[in-house]
């Protein structure tokens, strides 16, 4: 019984490979603010500082089947446009998913550019336009897979040398991909921020199958988003976010937010914080979410409580998540230390 479940867990995913892989193959992030290159790359170049690194890893579906993992990380550097109160932000993508029994795994390198255009005169409001391609390679193991064609009951039951009748072409495969974006940042005094923003992946629908015959095209992928930053007083904080995507039949929500409060020092006002929340993601996880501002440095965890239908296999169980992110500025005339207003979150 348990290789008849390898084996038709392994030819579902190999279904899944040759005909949805076009629909749902994305990675998703319950820590998505944590890489703002993945929600639009009209995002890039939004914080407070002129450079910042970011990495995030995910741990998903280990009480259901072989885990999945997935690894991004990013890094952003912004500078002023000459003289005037403009800001471009270069910007590169690395992820990482490695996913279920037959490590079918996508690896990609994205660049990209984003432009702040300042649209107020006391340099508050900031329209940024980002774009951002590179090169995705997908590939799986195939001596990992098992197929019904291996299983016969009659004669000793599964039978690894058997023929499985598989077809397929190939078992790696690469294209290019694309996206362009827009976000709208805006400040309200000096301690609220604010930015709402779309973008759109796969542009040039690439084609992405393991069967040379088969033209499965990736769905275009649309994402809506907006985000809340405030200070209240001098000690306590808050962040809200949302982010909606649509890819083909798919659609996902996640609204949630924290709450901060500043770590004083010596009884001197700091730029440090501890925040703790949680996010919601629509009819499929609850995820608490812990968060430890160190100034340059911030860290954060959450685990998904899974509540869809898949709960009753799982056991609740979803996936654990960890982010880590450096900012800082340059010293140097190019900084935005000194500047009374830039795009920052």
């Amino acid at each position: 019984m348990k290789q008849l479940y390898a084996a038709g867990a392994s030819l579902l995913c190999i279904c899944g490979v040759g005909t949805t892989v076009g629909y749902a193959q994305d990675i998703h992030l319950s820590q998505f603010y944590e890489a703002p290159l993945l929600q639009n790359p009209a995002l890039a170049g939004i914080f407070t500082g002129d450079y910042r690194v970011q990495a995030v890893y995910r741990n998903q579906w280990g009480s259901v089947t072989v885990p999945y993992q997935t690894g991004a990380l990013s890094g952003e550097a912004r500078f002023p446009v000459k003289n005037s109160s403009d800001f471009i932000t270069v910007a590169l993508q690395f992820t990482y998913d490695d996913a279920g029994t037959s490590h079918l795994h996508a690896s990609e390198i994205m660049p990209c550019v984003n432009y702040h255009k300042s649209l107020s005169e006391d340099h508050s409001l900031y329209l940024s336009l980002g774009v951002m391609g590179g090169w995705v390679n997908r590939q799986l193991d195939p001596g990992k897979l098992t197929f019904d064609n291996q299983y016969n009951p009659d004669n000793g039951g599964f039978d690894p040398n058997a023929p499985s009748g598989d077809n397929m072409s190939v078992y790696g495969y690469h294209y290019l991909d694309g996206a362009v974006g827009m976000s709208l940042s805006t400040s309200f005094g000096e301690n609220t921020h604010l930015f709402i923003g779309t973008s759109y992946y796969h542009l040039n629908k690439p084609k992405v199958s393991f069967y040379n015959n088969s033209a499965v095209l990736l769905q275009p992928k649309w994402e809506y988003h907006a985000g809340i930053s405030s200070t209240i007083g001098d000690q306590y904080h808050f962040i809200g976010q949302f982010n909606q995507l649509v890819q083909g039949t798919y659609s996902e929500t996640m609204i949630g937010g924290l709450a901060g409060i500043g770590l004083l020092k010596q009884g001197l006002e700091s730029n440090m914080a501890v925040y703790v929340g949680g996010f919601l993601r629509w009819k499929d996880a609850l995820i608490p979410v812990v968060k430890l501002d160190m100034g340059k440095y911030d860290l954060g965890l959450s685990y998904d409580i899974n509540v869809s239908k898949l709960a009753t296999a799982s056991h609740t169980i979803g996936g654990f998540e960890i982010s880590l992110s450096w900012k800082g500025f340059f010293t140097s005339q190019n900084s935005s230390l000194n500047k009374v207003k830039c795009p920052k979150f």
